[in-house]
């Protein structure tokens, strides 16, 4: 998977940022390179919430997560960023993390600095480990990861619990322990994102979430703030999740679903998205010389 990696290490240091929509399954990766982005990102809530139909609160195990990215990346050829949530556990859980998400077709993923169990990082209420801790955790994962290719972000989780300037130096002290990246989670306003950014000369990562901490800002206002990155993790499993209550409830009302059709990709939409020509033209191929039954 060494090609996405480099492609992914590319994108990073292009002249424009980087747009990952967050994708909770396979087929949801497809409709982003189908759309024309350059990469996906594996949101972990979606991954818990539509796979478990469960809160994101440290419910879903590395083995579940990773098993939900290998399928992601055998849908799409996009790079794929993953959440990894704290790791799992200690520096070797860490890195058998990053061996994991690695083997699986990632080609990079972020771990943030939250106690277990985590909490979702624009709730309130989140504990942090120390710094002593958290840059153990990078240095493991750094060590772990078998292409030097493979990025990993370090995410920070401090600034509802710890403050702005907390969140800042730690940004500083995972930096110097090896993180390819930062990702400050959950500030609060167009000044912290710029102040950040200033305080930080590294590759950012911001996250446009809805019903968060953090305004609505475009990619371009990210890149003009000084980003390289901005992932939207929940987006496309909201909008669904909306799009599946209007419809049940439309045919538990009306008993039909034929005022939602319009609504719908159609039968020959969805085998595009999926390549059922391909699937069967490969079948052809192998099987044309089976007598039939």
């Amino acid at each position: 998977m060494s090609a996405r990696n480099k492609r992914l290490r590319q994108l990073l240091s292009g002249e424009d940022i980087l747009m990952a929509p967050g994708a909770h399954d396979a087929l949801t990766a497809r409709i982003a390179e189908m759309c024309g982005f350059d990469a996906v990102y594996m949101t972990g809530a979606g991954t818990v919430n539509t796979q478990l139909g469960m809160p994101d609160h440290s419910i879903i195990t590395l083995t579940e997560m990773v098993q939900s990215a290998a399928r992601l990346a055998k849908a799409t050829s996009l790079p794929i960023v993953s959440d990894a949530d704290t790791g799992y556990g200690g520096v070797l859980n860490v890195m058998r993390t990053v061996k994991e998400f690695e083997s699986a077709g990632v080609s990079g993923i972020h771990l943030e600095d939250q106690v277990m169990p985590k909490r979702c990082g624009h709730l309130q209420g989140k504990e942090i480990i120390t710094v002593e801790e958290m840059t153990a955790k990078i240095r493991a994962a750094c060590h772990a990861r078998t292409g030097p290719d493979f990025v990993i972000i370090a995410r920070v989780d401090a600034r509802g619990p710890l403050g702005f300037d907390e969140a800042v130096k730690r940004g500083h002290a995972y930096l110097e322990a090896g993180a390819d990246m930062i990702f400050p989670e959950a500030l609060e306003s167009e000044a912290e994102f710029r102040s950040y950014a200033k305080g930080l000369a590294a590759p950012l990562l911001a996250n446009m979430t809805e019903f968060g901490k953090t305004p609505f800002f475009s990619a371009a206002q990210f890149r003009e703030m000084g980003y390289r990155m901005v992932i939207f993790p929940a987006s496309a499993m909201r909008v669904a999740i909306k799009a599946v209550y209007d419809l049940f409830s439309e045919i538990r009302r009306t008993g039909t679903q034929q005022r939602m059709v319009e609504r719908m990709f159609t039968r020959q939409q969805l085998y595009e998205l999926l390549d059922y020509d391909g699937m069967l033209n490969l079948e052809t191929r192998f099987a044309e010389k089976i007598p039939p039954k």
